[in-house]
């Protein structure tokens, strides 16, 4: 084998690898938010889970991408670890489809595939045709670099000592299955290397007999992304993981005695005589259905199991995983989805300042004061943290709808904070009336508690959760209603200060702190209407 047949294959494993990406790319911009829907709502039922795995996986060519997503919805608590089994096992058998496209010897018009794929790709003002074309031109790309490693490889028909190691896998399975998964977690990608074994296969290198072991330690090999991706999740995550492993170490078991004591081997090359590739890529389907078969029955079993072995630990008890793990993590829909969820929260705990904000003015509570400071600050730190998130989920590939959803969030976010900063003012006034001993008449003290009223009514209305349209508008037209209330009362409470300053009936001091009050409450009605034109307008 010489230096440029090494290069070649490569060159052709790199072609492999980038095409599946182009591919799973592809879909998830063109999908994206559907994707995250469909695995969502279809996987309540085990069973049905399963063929949603399938049928996912099927089309992006990748069970890691299926399970790294799966993994990152266990994390998001989008869904739980019972229905994660199901689609793992259904990404098992949709990853088989890639062998039997390779089956199916398209090599030949694989350029022409490719050609068609870039032609959409290059129809800047289609997105949708772009993303079609991604996906074509992956597929193309994908089975160019299947021939470019089947061309390097001939060559090692007449390698003795090449040949000679791979005969050693049918008597000595266990190497077999080890050089399977070593080589599969090198380059995350049981698909790719179980195209080398097929492009090996098709040179007459190496038969069936040894090919099987090789193929079982592919399949557990091919875990190592999964199990990368859980290791910055919290415990359910790496359970996740761990049913994932544990379905493709007991497939090898099981299959490795089977090929040991049965004629199985022989009867798959009597079906296929003469085709050891698509020998292969029948033995990679029957290990998945079968061990699907057997082990999908018993998903709760395994998900205890993976409970036992990674239990509940009382340090962890109580405590959450930072949402930045699953943006990190996760897709592109289920970072919008967790970045959604964090600014549900800091939005509850900006509403809670500005409700003790004005408690703090109006029952002259110090310790009001201090709860608004120390939430004020966890309030920044998660502005901050999203706003890194935002930057880190940006510079991916997406569809025109996540990035509107994006610059949405970005926008809500913003307001937020500001709202948060405008509550932290209110209530740090109470300590200019405490310096100064000052206190506010009865009738601004009625005033403020409209506005408190007021305020917290616009607040409530804004939903993050809500779906239905004729809701959204409802919300919308209420906080928008509230905020040219609050305008209204600021302009008339401005002018009846200055006249009972004038007619000396409170003290012009309270009256210039009560004007910096009416601003910033007017200032949190406006956010909150930005909040809501964000979250509700087309």
């Amino acid at each position: 084998m010489q230096l440029s047949d090494i290069f070649m294959l490569f060159g052709g494993l790199a072609l492999f690898l980038y095409g599946m990406q182009l591919m799973s790319g592809g879909l998830e911009v063109a999908a994206g938010d559907r994707l995250k829907s469909i695995l969502e709502r279809l996987t309540s039922n085990r069973f049905l889970g399963m063929l949603v795995g399938t049928g996912i996986t099927a089309v992006i060519q990748s069970s890691s991408a299926t399970t790294v997503m799966v993994v990152g919805f266990v994390n998001a608590g989008l869904m739980s670890l019972s229905q994660a089994v199901g689609v793992i096992m259904g990404a098992n058998i949709g990853t088989t489809a890639t062998g039997l496209l390779i089956a199916l010897d398209i090599g030949l018009i694989a350029p022409i595939i490719a050609f068609v794929g870039v032609v959409l790709m290059m129809m800047k003002k289609s997105q949708k045709l772009n993303c079609i074309g991604q996906i074509i031109a992956g597929l193309g790309i994908l089975f160019i670099g299947m021939e470019l490693m089947s061309s390097s490889m001939k060559p090692l028909q007449e390698y003795q000592p090449f040949i000679d190691l791979l005969t050693h896998f049918s008597t000595n399975p266990l190497l077999g299955i080890l050089v399977g998964a070593i080589f599969t977690a090198i380059i995350q990608s049981s698909s790719a290397s179980i195209g080398i074994l097929q492009a090996l296969a098709s040179t007459g290198v190496i038969g069936l007999g040894s090919a099987v072991y090789v193929l079982f330690g592919q399949n557990i090999g091919t875990c190592i992304t999964a199990v990368l991706a859980g290791l910055g999740g919290n415990l359910n995550a790496k359970r996740t993981t761990i049913i994932h492993l544990m379905f493709n170490v007991i497939g090898a078991v099981l299959f490795t005695i089977i090929c040991m004591f049965t004629p199985f081997v022989s009867i798959i090359q009597n079906l296929f005589p003469g085709n050891v590739v698509t020998q292969i890529a029948t033995t990679h389907v029957i290990f998945n259905v079968v061990t699907t078969a057997i082990l999908l029955p018993a998903g709760n079993l395994l998900a205890k199991a993976a409970c036992a072995i990674l239990p509940d630990r009382a340090e962890e008890s109580g405590k959450e995983h930072s949402f930045a793990d699953a943006v990190r993590m996760g897709s592109t829909s289920i970072a919008l989805s967790e970045l959604k969820k964090q600014e549900n929260a800091m939005f509850q705990m900006a509403c809670q300042n500005v409700e003790m904000a004005f408690d703090a003015l109006l029952d002259r509570d110090n310790q009001k004061l201090e709860a608004v400071a120390r939430q004020e600050d966890q309030i920044d730190l998660d502005n901050a943290e999203i706003t890194r998130c935002v930057s880190h989920i940006s510079i991916r590939e997406m569809s025109e709808t996540d990035s509107d959803r994006l610059n949405r969030l970005l926008i809500v976010c913003g307001n937020i904070e500001r709202i948060g900063d405008h509550a932290m003012n209110m209530a740090e006034y109470l300590q200019q009336l405490e310096k100064r001993s000052l206190y506010m008449d009865e009738e601004t003290t009625e005033e403020l508690v409209k506005l408190r009223t007021l305020s917290v009514h616009a607040l409530g209305a804004i939903d993050f959760n809500e779906e239905g349209e004729a809701e959204k508008k409802r919300n919308l037209s209420t906080v928008a209603v509230l905020e040219a209330d609050s305008d209204d009362k600021n302009r008339r409470y401005r002018t009846a200060q200055i006249k009972r300053m004038r007619a000396g009936k409170t003290d012009p001091e309270v009256s210039i702190l009560y004007s910096e009050i009416l601003t910033d409450i007017e200032r949190i009605l406006d956010h909150a209407l930005n909040i809501a034109q964000a979250l509700y307008e087309k």
